[in-house]
């Protein structure tokens, strides 16, 4: 999990630079891209569940996609 929480993070330093909520979208978008579905449930499990060491980009991501995953 340190490694998918380490590697959430980075993405999330790459787009701290825009405005949060863009931000926000830009993880979750590359998330969906570029990650399987597996490390995606297993990172948004961890993250419903108190979710340690994600920054607060990442986070909102994980809850953007578990949102849009109850749709």
């Amino acid at each position: 999990m340190d490694k998918l929480v380490r590697m959430a993070n980075q993405i999330g330093d790459f787009f701290a630079i825009q405005p949060q909520d863009k931000a926000v979208e830009g993880v979750a978008v590359h998330l969906k891209k570029f990650w399987t579905p597996k490390m995606i449930s297993e990172l948004t499990g961890y993250s419903l569940s108190g979710g340690v060491g994600l920054a607060p980009i990442a986070r909102a991501a994980l809850r953007s996609l578990a949102e849009q995953g109850k749709r």
